[in-house]
């Protein structure tokens, strides 16, 4: 039981996106310092086509940034990308990847990866939605409120694609609508425990 409780001690952020969501993580983690703790979980909605977030974003960050393999440990000052195809869950301080439960329509892979960590990590969460289409992750975020996470929209007027953000706004669980630079520096308080 220790062992889980230091693995714990830590801040996921799940940054959840889609269309116009590469702008948002790049402006996101140049503002990020390597050192805070903090262990950023991006989620991007994709359906067949194989990512490159994980080479594309390396240079952008002086995090280690790895597409995420199944039974991966979470470990801070990282930046870990899902793999196309697949949800993501937590589990024992690992990613456990699984075949897509929704394969047609709409992804809800930021929906399912959300309600994984609401279940499974009891550290501080903090999740932040930003560009894509539909509306993945929102109905998600009213969880992570009750179990005393903190939960970021993209500022529609700075999103691509603005669908994602509304709809995360719309849930009535939003604690923050910020740029993605102004959601860097929250993070950065959140990390240090000012928030």
């Amino acid at each position: 039981m220790e062992a889980r409780k230091i693995l714990d001690d830590f801040p996921v952020v799940c940054v959840g996106g889609s269309a116009g969501g590469l702008d948002a993580y790049i402006r996101l983690l140049k503002n990020l310092p390597a050192d805070m703790g903090v262990a950023i979980v991006i989620v991007n909605h994709l359906r067949t086509v194989a990512t490159l977030l994980h080479e594309i974003l390396q240079l952008h960050t002086l995090m280690p940034v790895e597409l995420i393999t199944d039974r991966l440990l979470i470990q801070p000052n990282h930046v870990y990308i899902i793999p196309e195809q697949r949800d993501l869950h937590l589990i024992d301080g690992a990613f456990r990847l699984m075949p897509i439960s929704k394969p047609r329509g709409w992804p809800d892979v930021i929906t399912v990866f959300l309600r994984s960590l609401t279940e499974n990590w009891s550290g501080k969460l903090v999740a932040v939605i930003v560009s894509g289409y539909d509306g993945d992750g929102a109905a998600a975020l009213c969880g992570i409120k009750e179990v005393g996470g903190i939960t970021i929209a993209q500022k529609l007027d700075t999103a691509a694609q603005p669908d994602m953000p509304e709809s995360a706004i719309a849930s009535g669980c939003i604690d923050y609508v910020l740029s993605p630079e102004d959601i860097s520096r929250q993070i950065v308080k959140i990390a240090r425990a000012e928030v």
